[in-house]
């Protein structure tokens, strides 16, 4: 049987992580207690919270001495740089954390810190709202506690047995998979450059790669940047980055000012595209922001509403790649459609704006200074299957010029 690792506030939540240990145990499963308390805990773990501390050069008297949020900082901190080491050494196989915010902002920075596929389950009573602070680019899996996670009753022993069962079948049950060795490929994509996206997709599966596609949801362009970080991928073909529209504008799905940074930071072939710049997104129409109600806006559908960028915005927009992509220290390809940036951008559809995409374009131009980067303008539409033939053909292109270096 797995090791589960069982970490949190072994003083103040003793008597809870006890009952869960023992349940865990009962499974068949051997349990690894990390403490992340800094009083007398309830029972003796296998980690304490001294051994948390030391590995950011801090103590248990410091923390003690703190306020409440540096010390949730300091051990969020430790923890966060504990864990992943841990898991490096086999301590485990998975892990199970339960608490209320406060332990929910101390332990879920260091399930982040697993890779993808490491069972990951959170106990919390915030799990129910939004969690995306707490779960990041991770497979981090919130399950409500209903009531307080502090004292055994008789609802929350249902909760922690639920809990202890779920991830000791996570731990535990293996599936015989055949083992797939493609090399992968990262893409953007996003409900208006899904032709695209697709199309590119099968060309790249006849040429032995497997494409990991990404939402632009803000989400989904945090999560692409993370696994480029984390050396998942052979190549990326930025297809689509319209979050950077939402971070310059103020839309719902950015993706954070570190957009567009990883691939180029890492020398990765790179095909980056401006797919859907054309839009900043928002909620129902009536959230639209009042000082938009003059713009043009597009029900996309009842929950989202996309507004067209403008000139200006555009010319900001090319700015501010350019600037990313001028710290690349690889060769990176700027595929440019000059008859649209998106499904709606295109001739007798709601976002057409050539002075618009030119706008990008041109200033994307004017502040490029890396000799690293080529921009080459194609007269599609971003769907037309020509458009994405020739992103695959130059990403493939630079893969093979990296692979020969």
């Amino acid at each position: 049987m797995g090791t589960i690792a069982l970490a949190g506030t072994l003083d103040t939540k003793g008597p809870e992580y006890a009952y869960v240990k023992q349940i865990l145990e009962q499974l068949g499963n051997h349990v690894l207690t990390i403490n992340t308390g800094v009083y007398q805990p309830y029972f003796q773990p296998d980690i304490g919270a001294d051994q948390v501390l030391a590995t950011i050069g801090s103590t248990v008297s410091a923390v003690q001495q703190a306020d409440r949020g540096q010390a949730t900082t300091l051990l969020a901190d430790g923890f966060a740089k504990l864990l992943p080491e841990l898991y490096r050494q086999k301590r485990f196989d998975g892990v199970l954390c339960f608490g209320g915010s406060g332990g929910t902002s101390v332990l879920t920075p260091g399930m982040r810190e697993l890779p993808i596929g490491v069972p990951k389950l959170m106990v919390s009573t915030v799990a129910s709202g939004d969690t995306s602070v707490y779960v990041g680019t991770s497979d981090i899996i919130m399950m409500p506690s209903i009531v307080d996670v502090s004292g055994l009753n008789k609802l929350s022993k249902v909760i922690f047995d639920n809990a202890a069962a779920a991830i000791s079948g996570l731990v535990n049950t293996k599936f015989d998979q055949e083992v797939d060795t493609k090399p992968l490929i990262g893409a953007s994509m996003f409900g208006v450059t899904t032709p695209a996206v697709d199309h590119a997709r099968e060309l790249l599966q006849d040429k032995g790669y497997e494409t990991l596609v990404f939402h632009a949801t803000g989400t989904g362009g945090r999560t692409l940047e993370h696994l480029v970080k984390n050396d998942y991928f052979v190549g990326v073909l930025d297809l689509t980055t319209t979050e950077m529209a939402d971070e310059l504008v103020g839309g719902v799905l950015s993706a954070g000012p570190q957009r567009l940074e990883a691939a180029v930071a890492a020398g990765l072939p790179e095909v980056v595209c401006p797919g859907a710049l054309d839009m900043v997104n928002f909620g129902p129409f009536e959230t639209v922001p009042k000082q938009f109600s003059n713009r043009k806006l597009f029900k996309h559908n009842p929950t989202v509403t996309l507004m067209r960028t403008t000139v200006s915005e555009n010319q900001e927009l090319g700015r501010r790649m350019a600037a990313k992509l001028n710290q690349a220290i690889a060769p990176v390809t700027v595929m440019i459609p000059t008859k649209g940036f998106s499904k709606i951008d295109a001739l007798g559809q709601p976002f057409y704006g050539p002075d618009e995409d030119l706008a990008f374009t041109n200033s994307l131009k004017q502040t490029l200074t890396n000799k690293l980067i080529e921009v080459r303008e194609l007269p599609n539409n971003i769907d037309d299957p020509a458009f994405s033939s020739a992103c695959v053909t130059e990403l493939l292109r630079l893969i093979a010029v990296r692979t020969k270096a």
